[in-house]
Formats: structure tokens, C-alpha cells, sequence
């Protein structure tokens, strides 16, 4: 990483440093023996500084905050993840336990709740055509395009790309994904869900433990403990001040009620009503780790994982999961700018490694970032805490896991999307000028009617050209005299 390849580089400075020091001291002092002058030679602080930087990118900011900001992400997790379970027979225990790891190491190396979230075209053309596309074809998808990302990032390809495409058209993929992520949960609080077949049954029951009455106590509840947006600066543990100043605390009945967990304390709500609902499900549990084996591939399955599943998630990865989780982190979190080389091949090592061994293909998004940040998320700790949760799971039930998944409440898991794609579009809010809003705008639109992330970025760069010609045309122009 950039940082490591730097503090090699320190080291070596002062080390020279010292040398040249020691050559021009005066000639009236003794000769030092060699081996002195190697003692006295500052060691290299490398090792030392990546364990401190490590613990100071995991520590808590606060315990129940970061806690709730864990579950900011399992909106869009879990149901993808039952889904392709259900449908093309995913191995979730081996999942859950390449997940988790990526979840801590991405939390130690960048310090932000940086999430590990499935790719949603490749697990949509394998859940809408599961007899075709099976898990063979998953994992070729999830390598070539694991692969393709890293190319991209070595050569500072992706860098090129971060740096040329204008704000207002990453803002406008901002909003239609986060407004598709609302819309998504909205479905899933008002219809019954079949995630086996990605299809939406007939209307919920208003009473029930899945009924439309307890996703709306769950989402007020929520509002009242979370508010609007405040930028989330005002949670407890939160050291975001304004000019320097330190915000006043609040006291009494207020305080308490803003420092509660409250997305973890419904995705607990969740867990609890999921074993009512069936409870003889804890019989079914088979104790230890799903069998970890190499996916073989065949030719076939390579071709259709490429031209069905890589070429059709690429956009979105190259879009929505480094550039927009790119402007997104220096948005939220000032001083923590990562380059997008470096993100472009983090999503790729997670597939090149995981995906031989049957674990989902995974990536970044900018959704998991804005829904881990809205409920209270703001160090890689929070991330590392869930990575470790999976981590557990998956070596203790495997993918038996799967039968307390598929009672989990549904409209549960869509308050929690709800608000993660309400974060995420709100990002888009500071587009100032009508020039910039109309190009986010266009892009939005294009992108959510077309249900493509490519198609509306390809509008959004044709009208942004376009404007910028015309300015340019009138710049060109001679003002009129003005003839007295």
C-alpha cells in the first residue's frame, strides 16, 4: 500500500541522515569503531508503525456507536446473499468466512467502515436464470472482473477515470442507486418476498412478527433515535466538531435516547422474532465450518461468467464501487482520501482469492459506506467488529445459518436498506448550481429508468461535454458595443 511504500521511505531518510551526520562530525573527535556506529544507527521504525497505525485505525470511537453502525450494511447483505443461497445452492458458511476476513483487513488498512457487499448484477443474472448460470459461472464472473479491476488499479488507469469524470455525474449515480436502494425497501416492507426466485408476492399483513406494523414501529424508532441527518456529528463518541469548537453535549432524557444502538437493537428484535417464528430451527443446526473446496470451472462456465456476469458488472463496479466509494469517504471522513488505484484493487484481490473457493464475488459500495456511517460508524473498527461476527458464524454453524436467514423478518431488512439508500442520495445534496444539478439529474433519471449505472453515466458525460461546449461558445463571443 501507498502508506507502507512511505514509511519505508522515512525510515530510510533517517538513516542516511544519521550516516552523513556521523561522516562531518569534527576531525578532533576520535575515530567511533564500526560497530558503535552501527549501534547508534536509529533502527527502523516500519514494523512499529504498521501495528500502530493498524490499532489506531481499529479503535472504537464509540462502543455502542460503531456496534450500530455493524448493522448499516446487512439491508443489502443478507438478502442477496439468501438469495443465491436458495437458488443456485451458494455455499454460505465459506462466504461468510472470506467475507469476514475481507471485512477486518479492509477495516485495518483504511481506518473507515469501508463495507464488503455482493456484486448485485452478477448475483442478479444468477438468481433470475439459476438453471444457466450456476456457481461455476459466479466465481468466473467474480475472477475476470476481480482481475480487470486490478489491471486497472496497477497501471492508474482507474486514477485517470477518478480524476476525469466530473462531480455532478459520480453525485447523479450517488442518487439513483441510493433512491433505487429506497425503493427496493419499500418493496420489501410492503410485499411478501421470495428470495429464492428475486420476486415480490402479494401484500403484507399489517399484524405479525413480519408485518407491515412492526417495520413501521421499527423505522419511527429509528427516526427518533437517529433524527434526519445530522451529518451523524452529533452522535455520542463522534469527535466531528465545527471550526474547532466542540459541540455542546446534550443532557437528560435526549442524550440517552441519541446513544442508543438502535439499528442493532432492531436487527436484534429481527434475530429473536426469526427463532419465534420457527423454533425448532435451532434442531436443524450441524455445528463446525462448511467444507472448503476449489470450484472447478469449466471453458463453458468461463465464457458465460464473462459475457453474462463480468462485462454487465463492470460499470457498476468501476462507478459505484470506487469512484463514487472514493468521493463518498473524503465527503464523510475529511482527511481520509484514498486513491482510487488502491480501492480498484482491493475489490480485485477479494475476488482473485475468494472466488476459487466458492466465496460470493464481493466488492465496496458506496451504499454499505453511507448506511454503515448513518447509524454511527466512523473507524475501521466497526467494520473489523462484523468481519469478526461472520467470521464466527461461519466456523461455528456454516451454512446451516441459512435456516435462521430465511425467518428473519423481511421488512426488518428494509427499514435498515431504507435508510442506507436515503444516506447514500443525500450525499448528492451539495451539487450548488443548476448547471451541475440538471447533469446530476439527467444521470439519475437515465440510470434508474434504464436500470443501468452505464447507460446513465454515459448521458451524464454527454450532457456535461455538451454544456461545457455551449459556455465555451458564449466565452467566445464579443459583447455587443454599447453606442451612446
Amino acid at each position: 500500500m501507498p502508506q507502507y511504500t512511505a514509511y519505508k521511505i522515512n525510515s530510510t531518510v533517517e538513516i542516511i541522515t544519521t550516516a552523513f551526520q556521523l561522516q562531518t562530525m569534527e576531525s578532533s573527535i576520535n575515530q567511533i569503531p564500526l560497530q558503535d556506529i552501527q549501534a547508534q544507527a536509529p533502527r527502523s521504525k516500519f514494523p512499529s508503525d504498521i501495528v500502530q497505525k493498524v490499532r489506531d485505525n481499529l479503535v472504537f470511537r464509540s462502543k455502542w456507536a460503531e456496534l450500530n453502525g455493524a448493522m448499516g450494511d446487512l439491508g443489502t447483505y443478507i438478502p442477496i446473499v439468501l438469495a443465491l443461497t436458495l437458488s443456485v445452492d451458494l455455499n454460505l458458511g465459506t462466504t461468510l468466512i472470506f467475507t469476514g476476513i475481507y471485512n477486518i483487513l479492509t477495516g485495518a488498512i483504511y481506518g473507515v467502515p469501508m463495507p464488503v457487499q455482493p456484486m448485485k448484477s452478477i448475483a442478479a443474472v444468477a438468481i433470475s436464470n439459476s438453471a444457466e448460470f450456476g456457481v461455476p459461472e459466479i466465481m468466473a464472473a467474480g475472477i475476470c472482473t476481480g482481475g480487470i479491476l486490478i489491471l486497472l488499479g496497477v497501471t492508474g488507469l482507474m486514477q485517470l477515470v477518478y480524476k476525469l469524470i466530473p462531480l455532478s455525474v459520480v453525485r447523479g449515480i450517488q442518487l439513483s442507486q441510493g433512491l433505487s436502494f429506497a425503493m427496493t425497501a419499500v418493496k420489501y416492507i410492503r410485499k411478501v418476498q421470495d428470495f429464492s426466485k428475486s420476486k415480490s408476492g402479494g401484500d403484507r399483513h399489517w399484524l405479525g412478527l413480519d408485518g407491515l406494523v412492526l417495520a413501521i414501529v421499527c423505522a419511527c424508532f429509528i427516526i427518533v433515535v437517529n433524527g434526519g441527518g445530522e451529518e451523524g456529528s452529533e452522535r455520542e463518541g463522534d469527535d466531528i466538531n465545527m471550526g474547532g469548537r466542540e459541540r455542546p453535549r446534550r443532557r437528560g432524557m435526549r442524550q440517552i435516547v441519541a446513544s442508543l444502538p438502535s439499528a442493532f437493537m432492531v436487527f436484534l428484535l429481527g434475530v429473536i422474532f426469526a427463532f419465534i417464528r420457527r423454533p425448532g430451527v435451532v434442531d436443524g443446526f450441524k455445528f463446525g465450518p462448511s467444507s472448503i473446496e476449489i470450484v472447478k470451472i469449466s471453458k463453458h462456465a468461463w465464457k458465460e461468467g464473462f459475457v453474462k456476469g463480468a462485462i454487465p458488472q463492470l460499470p457498476l463496479s468501476v462507478l459505484n464501487s470506487v469512484i463514487a466509494v472514493c468521493k463518498l469517504s473524503s465527503d464523510l471522513f475529511p482527511g481520509k482520501d484514498f486513491s482510487a488505484s488502491s480501492i480498484s484493487v482491493s475489490v480485485g484481490m477479494m475476488n482473485i482469492v475468494g472466488c476459487w473457493f466458492g466465496a460470493m464475488p464481493c466488492c465496496h459500495g458506496a451504499g454499505g459506506l453511507a448506511g454503515q456511517y448513518k447509524f454511527g460508524g466512523r473507524s475501521g473498527g466497526c467494520v473489523a467488529l462484523l468481519g469478526a461476527a461472520k467470521l464466527v458464524l461461519g466456523l461455528v454453524l456454516g451454512s446451516s445459518l441459512v435456516m435462521v436467514l430465511n425467518q428473519f423478518p423481511v421488512g426488518i431488512l428494509g427499514v435498515l436498506l431504507l435508510f442506507a439508500g436515503i444516506e447514500l442520495a443525500m450525499a448528492s445534496r451539495d451539487m450548488n448550481t443548476k448547471e451541475d444539478a440538471f447533469v446530476m439529474l439527467i444521470c439519475a433519471a437515465v440510470s434508474l429508468v434504464g436500470s443501468s449505472a452505464a447507460l446513465g453515466f454515459l448521458c451524464g458525460i454527454a450532457v456535461h461535454l455538451l454544456l461545457r461546449l455551449r459556455n465555451w461558445q458564449q466565452k467566445d463571443q464579443p459583447c455587443p458595443a454599447v453606442s451612446v
